[in-house]
């Protein structure tokens, strides 16, 4: 039977370790690479500044190329001559921006003229200008008059259709004037209603127009009941002279024995007559007592001859501000006189249709 081998007896020395240590350093001393480390440094060196060159010049390219869109960018495209649109239709002068690569920016404006609907008023830049191309124009382009046609109208009151023509064309020259004075005619309609009219409804309006209108006077036999104004005060008759619509001339004086102070006492025509409408009526009136704050007169205007009676209205304008009207009536024209008694400070203002004619500040004397 075989013996197993046995291990080889290890034994540790310093001595050979010390020998060891000096065969390996020896060996490390003799040994010499093949590439010489300073060359290699020297080569990093080389392909790190042409690194940095390179990237220098790439961003130096980038700058330039940068900046020579930039230039061009403002440079933009062609340049260009803004072409004259003015007086010419709105379409053919879109079609001649487009030519010259111009775009329209459009505001729109009421003109007088209806032949200049549609046409362009203004532009900016001016003709003749040198732009870019891809500039946007500014045009103003003519809406033409506010109407263009003539309205209706028939049936509508003459004062009325003044105001509203007067608004209308209150910003510039009027293409629709009423020709004066009007034909006025007796007629079952309300005086001052417009019966007939030339132009016709509907009519094209090409330029200013004459409007000759047809307008009613009232019935021709139209008759009114004269009202008792005897014993009535002054505030009281206001009432009774506006609904029977008869103008008035009063006159004033003190009372008499029996006579009540601030009254109505006489009146011509009588009471119940049958008179035709819009005479005039005669009245005799009272001073109104003393008072320390009261002014007695008589408010006294010659009026125009009017066609047919027209709507007129006093006002009391008080100290205070506060504003009223004391006294409506129709009146044909001609002389009015309305007494009153009011603070004094008061301001009367006589207006007809709404238009001041006249005024009086009320002062004691």
């Amino acid at each position: 039977m075989k013996t197993p081998n046995k291990l080889p007896r290890f034994s540790f020395s310093w001595s050979g370790m010390r020998d060891a240590a000096s065969r390996a350093w020896i060996a490390v001393r003799r040994f010499r690479l093949p590439v010489d480390l300073k060359e290699v440094e020297n080569l990093d060196r080389r392909y790190y500044k042409m690194a940095i060159v390179g990237l220098s010049a790439v961003i130096l390219f980038m700058l330039f190329v940068g900046l020579v869109a930039f230039g061009l960018a403002l440079k933009g495209t062609e340049q260009t001559l803004v072409p004259d649109v003015r007086g010419i239709e709105l379409a053919q002068a879109l079609v001649l921006l487009q030519e010259k690569e111009l775009y329209p920016r459009i505001a729109l404006r009421i003109t007088d003229n209806a032949a200049d609907r549609g046409t362009i008023l203004e532009q900016r830049p001016m003709a003749g200008s040198i732009v870019k191309a891809g500039r946007r124009i500014y045009l103003v382009v003519s809406r033409g008059p506010v109407i263009d046609r003539v309205g209706n109208y028939v049936g509508q009151d003459l004062g009325d259709l003044r105001a509203h023509l007067q608004t209308l064309y209150a910003s510039g020259r009027p293409l629709v004037e009423i020709k004066e004075p009007p034909i006025y005619v007796f007629d079952k309609a309300a005086p001052g209603i417009i019966l007939d009219q030339t132009p016709q409804p509907d009519s094209e309006i090409t330029g200013p127009i004459d409007l000759e209108l047809v307008v009613s006077r009232g019935p021709a036999e139209a008759k009114t009941l004269v009202p008792d104004f005897r014993g009535l005060d002054y505030a009281s008759a206001y009432d009774q002279i506006e609904k029977a619509d008869l103008p008035v001339v009063a006159t004033v004086r003190n009372a008499q024995r029996g006579e009540k102070p601030g009254t109505i006492v006489g009146q011509s025509p009588a009471a119940g007559m049958e008179v035709p409408a819009a005479s005039t009526i005669n009245l005799v009136a009272t001073a109104p007592a003393a008072d320390q704050d009261l002014v007695a007169g008589v408010f006294r205007q010659d009026l125009p001859t009017y066609p047919y009676p027209l709507k007129l209205t006093i006002e009391a304008i008080k100290p205070t501000g506060e504003r009223g009207v004391i006294f409506s009536v129709a009146t044909p024209g001609g002389r009015l006189a309305v007494p009153y008694a009011v603070q004094d400070g008061t301001v009367l203002v006589m207006s007809v249709l709404d238009r001041e004619v006249s005024r009086i500040e009320v002062r004691k004397q």
